[in-house]
């Protein structure tokens, strides 16, 4: 996909923040409210009414004067904020359904717009696990692809500090000033100093907690044309990144290993249910080239329409929240079921996510919550 040239104004980068800063507000929801309401400012200022229609007493939406406080630290940290029609956001991830609206970017442009491989695994990789991430790391570098990884130990680590030379990009959980783990702070200033780059969704001051790393995993797997995964115990949050990667359309890479080494369990389960093997760099190579010569689109967005036109009637609410449970279920089989319009049932939608009682899921999917 070519950059997009298009950028915001001061104004609207500071609405879309609030936005995104607001509760109950999702990358998926924030794409659905522009779509839905053509501007962040228009979106902000209809949050009480669509969530009061969900069911919520009230929300909070994040005032100005906070988000431009975080803006200054983002810039007191060096970090730009770069929102996904804007040039310098990773093309890749900005093709998937909740890409971040706005990124903390840090480093090199450049690295970013490059065709990127990821390289994950255990934290507690074995000497063999170790060597094979960085030669690969290495070897993929040379050939001209940036290598993007979580910055965790172990096979993360290794995959950085092999591809810092040639470019490497580093996910954090938390914010840019809240690296993890703290011991590698000082390879994160490597790679920056070197032309390679640092993002995050979070705010700065943000301390990384546990459902923050899968979070960070759907950015490392998005961004990528492929994820090779090194070393994984079974229930290994690399596993949720190979998971991650198959629902987005990325390739999924796997090293085997010894079946007598629990650190290589899901790995070998991986080739099992189908991912590609990989023994070389020339194995991921061949698979992404032709990836590489496709075009790429951003996701499709809803159709234009008015949240606010064309209420709906109670009883088309009610058959609308009635058709939904814990089980996620498509936006289309419930445009069907509910024999009503699309605009009726997104909107519903909408008003019940902003109240905190929908989940929305990959591949246009959603749930009560």
């Amino acid at each position: 996909m070519d950059a997009i040239n298009t950028t915001l104004t001061d104004s609207e980068r500071i609405d879309r923040l609030r936005l995104i800063r607001s509760e109950n507000i999702g990358p998926r929801t924030f794409r659905s409210l522009l779509a839905h309401c053509g501007s962040a400012r228009v979106a902000l200022e209809r949050l009480p009414e669509l969530a009061r229609r969900g069911g919520a007493r009230q929300i909070r939406i994040a005032s100005e004067d906070q988000a431009r406080a975080e803006l200054a630290a983002c810039k007191k940290l060096g970090v730009s904020l770069v929102a996904f029609e804007e040039a310098g956001y990773p093309p890749r991830l900005a093709s998937i359904d909740d890409a971040p609206p706005l990124l903390g970017v840090r480093g090199s442009r450049d690295t970013l717009m490059r065709p990127m491989i990821a390289i994950v695994g255990s934290r507690n990789a074995s000497a063999a696990g170790l060597k094979f991430a960085g030669q690969l790391a290495r070897d993929l570098g040379q050939a001209g692809f940036a290598v993007i990884s979580g910055l965790a130990r172990g096979i993360d680590g290794s995959a950085h500090r092999a591809s810092v030379a040639s470019g490497t990009v580093a996910v954090l959980a938390g914010g840019h000033d809240r690296i993890y783990p703290p011991e590698h702070d000082d390879l994160l200033a490597k790679i920056l100093d070197a032309s390679g780059a640092a993002i995050s969704e979070m705010p700065p001051g943000h301390e990384p907690r546990a459902h923050d790393f899968p979070r960070r995993n759907r950015l490392i797997s998005g961004a990528a044309l492929g994820v090779v995964v090194v070393e994984a115990a079974q229930r290994s949050g690399s596993l949720i990144t190979a998971r991650l990667a198959n629902e987005q359309g990325r390739e999924v890479f796997a090293v085997p290993g010894s079946p007598l080494d629990p650190r290589a369990a899901g790995t070998n389960d991986l080739i099992k249910q189908g991912a590609t093997l990989v023994t070389e760099a020339s194995d991921v190579i061949q698979m992404v080239t032709p990836i590489m010569e496709r075009p790429l689109s951003l996701p499709l967005e809803e159709p234009d329409g008015d949240p606010l036109a064309g209420e709906p009637e109670n009883s088309e609410r009610a058959r609308i929240v009635g058709l939904l449970g814990p089980t996620p279920v498509s936006i289309d089989d419930l445009i069907r079921m509910a024999d009503t319009s699309a605009a009726v049932v997104r909107t519903v939608l909408l008003e019940l996510e902003l109240a905190g009682r929908l989940e929305r899921h990959g591949g246009g999917l959603v749930s009560l919550i």
